[in-house]
């Protein structure tokens, strides 16, 4: 650990964990989680599972354990758009740790260096912060899930090997400096998904010569979702322990609610179902919309093909009670 991250906490009493009953009809929607300090991404999604009674539980977009903040988490027919809503821009505000260096890039790591220049001047911290915005190369940590030659890098650097990475690309929209009070600067980063915050911090003390790491990272929004929106584990499960989780269950089409959308009368709802193209207005090839029924029920994911005309079914939802087959199996 870095620095006070060493220093012993109260460890709370343990809490007795409730577990819902096996639930036979699967609920489908997305949870926006404010996950808690010390829980990986899967942990959350290991909670949910327990507090909904289902298997078929997963997240988007992952959040190192010191993390806290916005976890989107899917429930049944939505992790099916998982990758639509990681493509979210993401805004953090992070606390940069000057004058130490770690090994992992954060709070969490061991100190490999200590001594680092901290009596920066406000505009000499301003200045580098902004070299960092627009798009970038940007080198992960070692310490990250990335794959290099089918071995997670963590799990190599925890094996004490380091290898080679390639820059990445990334894009930085803005990044402003809420607070610097030496040695912990504060800032607020708006950029694109799969952007390291801990490779920024280390990235910005070796451009200050200094140092640094990232000492707390909240996520305060993941596309559309945000963080005044999010509920807390504890929140969640009385929720769903007195049959309220209605009110914190988005529908699995608020991932989408950007796209396009078309109104389908019963045979194009049909034709749908069964995966196959339908008439609808013209658009680029290759746009991605939503089909809903005259009931407003959400049906497909649809792609536009401009050399047919039409729009074909990509991913179709089925209702609860199944029925619909996948548009896989072929389409015309």
């Amino acid at each position: 650990m870095a620095d006070c991250a060493n220093c012993p906490k109260a460890q709370p009493e343990a809490k007795e964990r409730w577990v819902a009953p096996r639930r036979e009809v699967p609920l489908s929607g997305i949870l926006v989680v404010d996950k808690p300090p010390g829980m990986t991404s899967h942990d959350v999604v290991d909670a949910v599972r327990r507090i909904a009674g289902q298997r078929k539980v997963g997240h988007a977009g992952t959040l190192d354990p010191m993390a806290t903040g916005v976890l989107l988490v899917c429930l049944g027919q939505a992790t099916r758009v998982t990758e639509h809503l990681m493509a979210g821009r993401k805004r953090y505000r992070a606390a940069i740790a000057l004058g130490v260096t770690t090994d992992t890039y954060d709070a969490e790591g061991e100190v490999l260096t200590r001594g680092g220049r901290t009596d920066f001047a406000r505009e000499e911290i301003e200045v580098a912060l902004q070299a960092f915005v627009g798009p970038i190369g940007q080198v992960p940590p070692m310490y990250s899930a990335i794959k290099q030659d089918g071995q997670p890098l963590h799990k190599l650097a925890r094996q004490g090997v380091t290898v080679e990475r390639q820059p990445r690309p990334v894009e930085i929209d803005e990044i402003l400096l809420l607070d610097w009070t030496p040695p912990v600067l504060l800032v607020e980063v708006a950029c694109s998904p799969g952007t390291y915050l801990r490779s920024l911090a280390h990235d910005l003390g070796q451009r200050l010569g200094s140092g640094a790491y990232l000492a707390s990272l909240v996520r305060l929004s993941s596309g559309r979702f945000s963080l005044e929106e999010a509920v807390s584990l504890d929140r969640l499960e009385e929720a769903f322990r007195h049959g309220q989780e209605g009110e914190y269950l988005l529908p699995l089409d608020e991932a989408l609610l950007d796209w396009p959308a078309m109104i389908v009368g019963d045979e194009d709802a049909r034709r749908i179902g069964h995966g196959q193209a339908v008439e609808g207005q013209n658009a680029a090839d290759g746009t991605l919309g939503r089909a809903y029924d005259l009931d407003g029920k959400f049906l497909a994911i649809m792609s536009y093909h401009a050399g047919s005309g039409r729009w074909r079914p990509a991913k179709v939802f089925a209702p609860q009670s199944g029925g619909i087959p996948d548009p896989s199996k072929g389409s015309s």
